[in-house]
């Protein structure tokens, strides 16, 4: 046998143990809560991450119109309609329903067993990686740490369905294309390194600014250290042809010609004019807008954000509240990246050891870089830099064993260290019980909701539940995890923040607006392009439509008599017990003044589970305190009188009973508490009135405006009458 043929048997074998093994360490959590009934739906679990429901929307409308069903297009447009946004044309969604086609499995175990076996791919490029270090050892150390990680683990584990699954494989199947193109000179990775762009650009378009800083640390090595070799310019520019922002086949296209070209040495003396057209080219097609986008988005971030045209309104903006584009302190930064603080910094140190030794590494600082943006622009790029500080790690580990006097001692120093760096992790990943996205119950309600329901009414429900809503019931939502600007959810934010009155005026009125602004959008695209024609949010168009300058005083005009647009659909408002945790989130993105983006007075929410009876008082929090022979609430120093104390509670048929007692109409909190969920509710006058309160928590509806359609302790749902 050939050294070769060895090496290439040690490889396949390491790629296929550490590919089981991160297969095994993902169905940890399936084994801990198999048979748990809450979790499932139509007999398989459901997935864990709200965004993936969106793909899985657009995966079933694909299904919906293929197969041998003479009448396909019918079918097809009985699940998938005009202005629905289910992403038919993304890649999630075309992968999904690929495999859920020609795999013998339902849709529901595709969707939630995918990210297990696709992420899991990860352990390949790392391997391969090694392999041209002349490492396995390190390579396969560093697979099988990298592949159940904290982070890429927590975004990748069983039912997280979502782009994550591929969004570290492709990457690293970038450098590894890159760092062998380097090393071997040979033309076929000249088109790897291009079509991993294409396949990345097609899986993640928000993928611009890894693979411009890839193309930017090769050009800085061609400069500094081989500007004479003309095969580093090739992949320069191929590079670019793969990377500008136009439509995917017109770039294969530009690839497939560019590579005709590179494989002929009589055209090697125009690669400087090749590599000028593509550099052009990429500008020119706003290669570097995308770019641009987002590090405003996740570095540059302000809380309010205002138009430049028209009224120049101001609105919350969603970045704020979205725990991943978040600051993360220095140990979550660490843990998520190795395990714990000092994994990380041995994995560091080996890092920088190994950039020593191995120079070619140098073309891993984009994906260390992005990774470690986490500490100031959120977690969720953590998991960018545990592929590569594996390395370092493994790096380290096999330097020690390299040093052991007998073969014997290697292996067991390797395993032993091996294992001592796991252990962290896998202690993660047998505490990590995250519960699916919605329960069985939940789920019951939207299914039931879908069967009442048009495809062509929306739910008016917070943007967290937008898409499984979508996925569930088949309607249409104003707000979702991908349609959640400022100005879209403010209008969702007043509906449920606000009196019954105002949120069904406002309800009915962003609906018909929405439809509108649709319409308008699809007659006059050519024109909104070619002439720049700005189109306003349907708050402002609201306000310019009814005669107002002022937008606060049009939603004071929703408390008097106005004319409301012409019904064209129904509107059912969604409201789960659950929203009660993000409530104060809910209420800052409509309690602004739009004219000039100051926030108001935040309303009093408090809420209390882990309360204690003591004798005269209950305890609600540790300096909060109900004196139940006065019903008088201590907060701090600070005794305050109530102006209502309800009990709510639930009959054996599951009807809401309510008891009201009012104490003092003079102040201006009210204590709610929902014995059935053990649950104490202090709130203000503003936030007992509001829609939310009223409806779920209450069933205090206005009859005149809604009628009650699904009532359930998990969720509620109302009809809007007008």
């Amino acid at each position: 046998m050939t050294d070769t043929s060895h090496e290439t048997k040690l490889t396949l074998l390491y790629i296929f143990i550490a590919f089981a093994f991160s297969i095994g360490m993902r169905l940890v959590w399936v084994y801990h809560f198999n048979g748990y009934a809450p979790f499932y739906f139509n007999g398989q679990f459901m997935i864990n991450t709200n965004d993936g429901y969106v793909w899985a929307e657009g995966a079933r409308d694909l299904l919906s119109g293929t197969g041998t069903n003479p009448d396909a297009k019918e079918y097809f447009d009985k699940f998938h309609q005009l202005h629905d946004l289910s992403p038919v044309s993304s890649a999630a969604s075309q992968l999904t329903a690929f495999f859920a086609k020609i795999l013998p499995f339902s849709f529901e175990s595709v969707i939630f067993y995918l990210p297990v076996f696709l992420s899991s791919l990860v352990v390949i490029p790392i391997i391969l990686i090694a392999k041209a270090l002349k490492n396995l050892e390190m390579g396969f150390i560093a697979a099988i740490f990298a592949s159940v990680a904290w982070s890429y683990y927590n975004r990748t584990m069983a039912g997280y369905y979502d782009t994550d699954m591929l969004n570290i494989v492709l990457p690293m199947f970038l450098l590894w294309s890159v760092i062998w193109a380097i090393k071997t000179n040979k033309d076929i990775y000249l088109l790897f390194t291009a079509l991993d762009i294409l396949v990345y650009r097609w899986w993640y378009p928000q993928s611009y600014s890894l693979e411009f800083s890839f193309f930017g640390l090769i050009l800085f090595y061609t400069l500094v250290f081989d500007r004479k070799n003309v095969f580093n310019y090739k992949l320069l520019a191929i590079m670019m042809f793969a990377m500008m922002n136009t439509d995917g086949l017109v770039r294969l296209g530009f690839v497939l010609a560019a590579f005709y070209t590179f494989k002929q040495e009589k055209y090697d003396k125009y690669i400087y004019y090749i590599l000028g057209t593509s550099i052009i080219a990429f500008f020119a097609t706003g290669g570097f807008d995308p770019i641009w986008s987002q590090l405003k988005g996740y570095i540059f971030r302000e809380s309010v954000s205002a138009g430049t045209k028209g009224l120049g309104l101001h609105f919350f903006t969603v970045m704020q509240t979205v725990r991943e584009a978040g600051h993360i302190p220095f140990e979550t930064f660490a843990n998520r990246i190795s395990g714990n603080t000092v994994t990380f910094v041995i994995s560091l140190l080996g890092y920088m050891y190994l950039l020593y030794k191995h120079r070619i590494m140098l073309f891993s600082l984009p994906l260390v870089g992005l990774g470690f943006l986490a500490y100031v622009g959120g977690l969720r790029f953590t998991i960018y830099a545990v592929p590569i500080l594996a390395f370092g790690i493994a790096f380290l580990i096999t330097q020690i064993a390299s040093k052991m006097p007998t073969q014997k001692l290697k292996v067991l120093s390797m395993s032993a260290f091996t294992l001592l760096a796991l252990y962290p992790n896998y202690k993660h990943i047998k505490a990590y019980k995250v519960p699916t996205v919605f329960n069985a119950n939940e789920v019951k309600v939207l299914t039931t909701l879908g069967k009442k329901a048009s495809r062509e009414d929306y739910v008016v429900a917070w943007w967290d539940y937008g898409y499984p809503i979508r996925y569930y019931a088949d309607v249409k939502t104003l707000a979702d995890g991908g349609k959640h600007s400022g100005s879209v959810n403010f209008p969702v934010s007043f509906m449920l923040t606000h009196t019954q009155e105002e949120a069904a005026k406002m309800a009915r009125l962003d609906v018909e607006y929405t439809e509108k602004t649709y319409d308008f959008r699809d007659k006059n695209k050519k024109e909104i392009e070619d002439k720049n024609i700005t189109v306003f949010s349907n708050i402002e168009q609201m306000t310019k439509d009814y005669g107002y300058k002022d937008t606060n005083e049009f939603l004071k005009s929703l408390q008097s008599d106005i004319k409301l647009p012409k019904k064209t659909r129904d509107i059912y408002f969604y409201l789960p017990f659950r929203m009660i945790n993000i409530y104060p989130t809910v209420t800052l993105f409509s309690n602004l003044n739009l004219m000039n983006g100051d926030k108001g007075r935040q309303p009093f929410f408090f809420v209390s589970r882990n309360f204690k009876d003591i004798g005269n008082k209950i305890q609600l929090a540790q300096n909060v305190f109900l004196d139940k022979r006065n019903l008088q609430l201590t907060l701090g120093n600070k005794t305050l009188p109530i102006r209502r104390f309800v009990q709510t509670y639930y009959d054996k048929n599951m009807k809401l009973h309510k008891q009201v007692q009012v104490v003092n109409l003079s102040s201006n909190l009210n204590i709610i508490f929902m014995k059935n969920y053990n649950t104490f509710l202090i709130v203000d006058e503003q936030t007992y009135n509001s829609l939310y309160i009223q409806l779920m928590v209450l069933e205090n509806y206005d009859k005149k405006l809604f009628e009650p359609v699904i009532l359930t302790p998990q969720a509620k749902v109302y009809k809007l009458k007008i």
